[in-house]
């Protein structure tokens, strides 16, 4: 956590796009996402969520559903009803360990209603609608992150020379060394998988989450050990809604496509989802 972080109402737009192999046989798409807002508007606290439904389990799309409406609706109350940032007592860590407490133990919660929701359904099988989760806080003076899954958050703060700086927010290890298994919402094991991350920091002015089937286009390695931003493709990601046309249904079908091109889809064929945030 660094500088106090300025206050500011956001603007968001999220999208979902079923993947070449969906479309194919046309089966829906079983990513979702979802975004709510809470409290005055000097206080405004946003929560923006995605999900990526598991594609081997029958009702993952409905669970991707559910995840993200869980989450927005526990953590807007949460967060909402929590002292400021700087009104908390002593030292700014302290502060800090906080608001990862916040974010763990509602998503504890959010997942607790999960699975007593996907319990009743009938078949008592939560592992039916299993899904990846991972969610944003937008709150007045702090970011925060949350999730189990292999979904990602990329911020924008600052620039150098003139061009925006983006940066990746710590992911959770992989479940094992095979990059195509991860931990859903009802893996036995998921508490141990959750992962928090808090930002405090002024110069943040976007902010988009992703499932993993944007990851080839969205990260790069460059040579790195680690994933990077792709900076141009981040780039572009904010254009459209730092300065949206006239028409926003044009913006959202020009995205849709974007989405769906043979250049993503080269890239993978999963399903597509990008929620995005920027400062009015």
């Amino acid at each position: 956590m660094a500088a106090a972080a300025r206050r500011g109402t956001w603007r968001t737009h999220g999208i979902s796009v079923e993947g070449y192999r969906h479309r194919r046989e046309g089966l829906p798409c079983q990513d979702a996402w979802h975004e709510a807002s809470a409290g005055p508007a000097n206080a405004r606290v946003t929560v923006l969520a995605v999900a990526d439904g598991a594609g081997s389990r029958p009702y993952s799309d409905q669970g991707s559903k559910l995840a993200v409406r869980l989450a927005t609706a526990y953590y807007t109350d949460r967060v909402a009803a929590a002292p400021p940032l700087g009104d908390r007592r002593g030292n700014l860590a302290e502060s800090a360990r906080a608001v990862h407490r916040l974010l763990a133990d509602t998503f504890h919660e959010v997942r607790d209603e999960f699975l007593d929701r996907t319990r009743g359904d009938g078949s008592g099988r939560p592992d039916d609608y299993a899904t990846t989760l991972t969610v944003v806080v937008l709150a007045p003076d702090w970011l925060g992150t949350v999730g189990v899954g292999d979904g990602f958050v990329i911020l924008r703060a600052g620039s150098e020379d003139g061009k925006p700086q983006f940066h990746l927010l710590p992911q959770p290890a992989p479940a094992s060394e095979y990059s195509n298994e991860t931990v859903f919402l009802t893996s036995p094991e998921a508490p141990d998988w959750i992962h928090t991350a808090c930002v405090r920091d002024a110069d943040v002015d976007g902010v988009f989450l992703s499932t993993d089937g944007l990851a080839q286009a969205a990260l790069s390695s460059a040579g790195n050990p680690r994933q990077e931003p792709n900076a141009s493709f981040a780039t572009a990601v904010f254009r459209s809604l730092d300065n949206p046309g006239p028409d926003p249904e044009e913006d959202n079908a020009a995205l849709a496509n974007l989405l769906r091109s043979d250049r993503l889809t080269a890239l993978n064929a999963d399903d597509k989802t990008l929620l995005r945030a920027v400062r009015r």
